[in-house]
Formats: structure tokens, sequence, C-alpha cells
């Protein structure tokens, strides 16, 4: 690897304010607020829209969409039956 061409890769805090959760790990992303963190140091924190802590897939509130119930209606109402090849 070339030396002075890359990011620096450090520690970051990434923070989902509406589940109020927040991971330390490391990252290139740069910010330029800070938060302390429990292991007593200070690093940069980036604020994220959506994470694990409140994504419905991670959180089990994710909706199934029935499509193959809604086809079968469909073709119910409208009469086009799939013809048998």
């Amino acid at each position: 690897m070339k030396s002075g061409i890359h990011p620096e890769y450090r520690p970051v805090v990434f923070r989902d304010r509406a589940a109020d959760f927040a991971f330390l790990t490391r990252s290139t992303a740069t910010s330029g607020k800070a938060v302390e963190w429990e292991d007593g140091n200070t690093y940069p924190v980036i604020d994220v829209e959506i994470s694990s802590a409140s994504h419905p897939f991670y959180t089990g509130t994710q909706r199934v969409l029935d499509t193959a119930g809604r086809v079968e209606r469909f073709e119910r109402r409208y009469g086009l039956g799939r013809s048998e090849g």
C-alpha cells in the first residue's frame, strides 16, 4: 500500500438518535462533532437516520407483502387465468 494516499482509519461513533442507540467502530468517515464514549475517550460522532436498532428488518416489525395472494386475487377478479402449457 502506498503511504500518504489513504484516509485515516480510526475509531468513530455512529449514533441513531431515533432509537437512542450508538456504537463504536472504525471508519474513514469524518465529522466536526465529537462525543465522550463509555471508555472515557472522545471520538468523532456521525448521526445516522437508521441503524440496526431502528430498521424494521432487524427489529422484527417488518411487513411481509403477500404478492402471490395478490396475483391470485387479480386473476380471479379479471378472469385472466394462467394457460396450461
